[in-house]
């Protein structure tokens, strides 16, 4: 079934809004259930196109059986989008601001970098087995983040997975061998929901969000080591000798 129930407590909440030349306005706000940051959908979903089909262009490395699954549920979570985004062209341009619990965010931008942003959460809380080690990246969601900073934040998240995993009794990854597998996986997610969406896309925008979310994925595990040279200068009290 296609039916999803939503949560009403210990909620999450992030606010998109897209402002055109036009004048036009889209606004989207995305809950989530702040114990497992999974989606919560604004309404219950009877049915869903057939796009979304878990054998429908299924990724590559998705774990998931279609005997029991029946949908994909990154493309079930991107049905509140994918209407109105994708009717327009990646260059479109928008003003993109970002209401969170803690602040607020605002960018000049295009669609595309906008909906980078947003697909990113999206694709990440909708329950896809392969994205979840991304959860805690978006409890502390940074949108527009430069390299720099994704490299900073992906490789202190993954560090301290691997602490929490020590205090459990399991083993750890302190020297980072595994993080540029997790983020193989993940480039493969997003080569084939871009696959997924293709056939059915009316104009590029919703396709290229993906893309250069994938770009990024694919140069960051070959950035890690230049940019973590980068920043070790901001870590020299810790070189330091005490007394």
């Amino acid at each position: 079934m296609c039916e999803e129930n939503g949560l009403t407590e210990n909620i999450i909440v992030f606010k998109y809004k897209f402002s055109f030349k036009n004048r036009k306005e889209k606004i989207i706000t995305i809950k989530l259930n702040a114990l497992t940051l999974d989606h919560i959908p604004s309404e219950k979903k009877n049915s869903c196109p057939s796009w979304t089909k878990l054998s429908f262009y299924q990724c590559e490395n998705c774990p998931l059986d279609v005997n029991i699954h029946e949908y994909c549920p990154i493309a079930v979570n991107f049905i509140d989008l994918f209407d109105y985004f994708t009717s327009l062209e990646s260059y479109n341009e928008t003003d993109v601001k970002i209401e969170s619990t803690e602040r607020t965010y605002y960018q000049k931008t295009t669609v595309q970098r906008g909906l980078g942003s947003l697909i990113g959460i999206y694709m990440v809380t909708s329950g896809c087995p392969r994205m979840e080690v991304l959860k805690p990246m978006v409890r502390f969601h940074l949108p527009f983040a430069s390299l720099q900073e994704t490299v900073f934040r992906s490789v202190s998240t993954y560090l301290l997975g691997q602490y929490f995993s020590m205090k459990q009794g399991k083993s750890a990854d302190f020297g980072l061998e595994k993080l540029k597998a997790f983020y193989l996986e993940i480039q493969q997610v997003n080569s084939g929901i871009v696959n997924r969406l293709r056939p059915v896309i009316a104009k590029d925008a919703f396709a290229n969000a993906i893309i250069s979310l994938d770009a990024f994925a694919k140069g960051l595990p070959w950035s890690i080591e230049d940019e973590l040279e980068n920043l070790k200068y901001l870590y020299s009290g810790y070189f330091k000798d005490a007394g």
